[in-house]
């Protein structure tokens, strides 16, 4: 398979695969059959306005190098900072904020079940506590691990567990650190990593500024919701808001985001335009350790809203280039 998707996809020698249909940011993004199904979901174009935020679903096809569309997300608006997650041949989609034409934003509980096979829409057992902005993460191919986020304007530790066999949702050991939304991290084997984020500042000026926390969690083989955090070292290079992050074998992979908190429009919260940092980094589970697998990635982003793991590599989709301009740009992150 992996043949035929190069000989499909890639070019003579360097690894391009086409952009997405339109341009998007904040979407939320997942894959199913092993990586060769990518999903993008939601998410604000080009012109970074209310009107602007749509419900369409992007589906590509890895082996034939080709995109469609999905039925779009039921609903009158379309959603920004929602989770997205491959299960049991299902894309789950949860939360995430709406925003009217006054500029106000609304955190939803909502959990819309897409089936590929019949192009149909579910609707699951909403969200106890609804967040937008959160890490996401998927055990045993059933649970579904929301960490985090904002729940309209408070920031929230709360560990939420949706069980996809039985729709049902539990509530696991809380985050031990400081509330944060737009965090990044990833579950791989029965580990959480999860790093940064934007925490309520404690003095005077900016609303939020970026948190430099680092967590592990360690997930108990015989009850789910139980769950063992320790604290790690920093990262390589300076905490940041709004990275992409995803597994691939048994590490967390990071990359992008921005120094500065920011709104859906780029705009930090000190009224300063954000910049994609250029660091790509992961924590090896089994070294124990982080690595820095680019200082210089091409083509950087900020608010992709993950990595998808895939047989050509890791894959960034859409997301906020240069001069916070939406982009369209489907991206294979360089190896170390």
């Amino acid at each position: 398979m992996l043949l035929l998707c190069a000989a499909v996809v890639l070019g003579a020698n360097e690894p391009k695969l086409p952009s997405m249909p339109a341009a998007v940011s904040s979407n939320a993004v997942a894959s199913l059959k092993n990586g060769l199904e990518l999903f993008s979901l939601m998410g604000v174009g080009p012109q970074k306005a209310w009107d602007d935020i749509t419900n369409q679903v992007y589906i590509m096809h890895l082996a034939s190098g080709k995109w469609s569309e999905g039925r779009p997300v039921p609903g009158v608006a379309g959603r920004l900072g929602a989770s997205a997650a491959g299960v049991k041949g299902v894309i789950i989609l949860l939360g995430g904020y709406v925003v009217d034409g006054q500029g106000g934003e609304m955190t939803v509980a909502d959990v819309n079940l897409y089936s590929p096979f019949d192009r149909r829409w579910y609707s699951g057992k909403e969200i106890p506590v609804p967040v937008d902005s959160a890490v996401v993460g998927v055990f045993r191919d059933r649970y579904v691990y929301l960490i985090g986020g904002r729940s309209n304007k408070r920031l929230v530790n709360n560990v939420q567990v949706y069980d996809a066999e039985k729709d049902s949702w539990s509530q696991a050991t809380p985050l031990p650190g400081t509330p944060v939304f737009g965090h990044a991290g990833g579950l791989a084997d029965d580990t959480i990593v999860y790093v940064d984020g934007a925490m309520r500042s404690t003095t005077s000026g900016p609303l939020y500024v970026a948190s430099a926390e680092c967590w592990l969690g360690k997930i108990d083989h015989k009850d789910a919701t139980k769950m063992e955090w320790s604290k790690l070292p920093a990262h390589p290079g300076p905490a940041h808001f709004g990275i992409a992050a995803g597994e691939k074998e048994h590490k967390v992979l990071f990359s992008g985001g921005t120094a500065s908190p920011h709104n859906f429009k780029g705009i930090g919260y000190d009224g300063q335009p954000a910049e994609a940092s250029t660091m790509t980094f992961a924590y090896d589970l089994h070294a124990g350790r982080w690595e820095t697998i680019s200082e210089n990635t091409p083509d950087p982003r900020m608010d992709s809203r993950g990595i998808l793991s895939t047989p050509l590599g890791p894959v960034i989709m859409g997301g906020m280039a240069k001069n916070q301009a939406v982009t369209a740009r489907v991206t294979l992150l360089p190896k170390k």
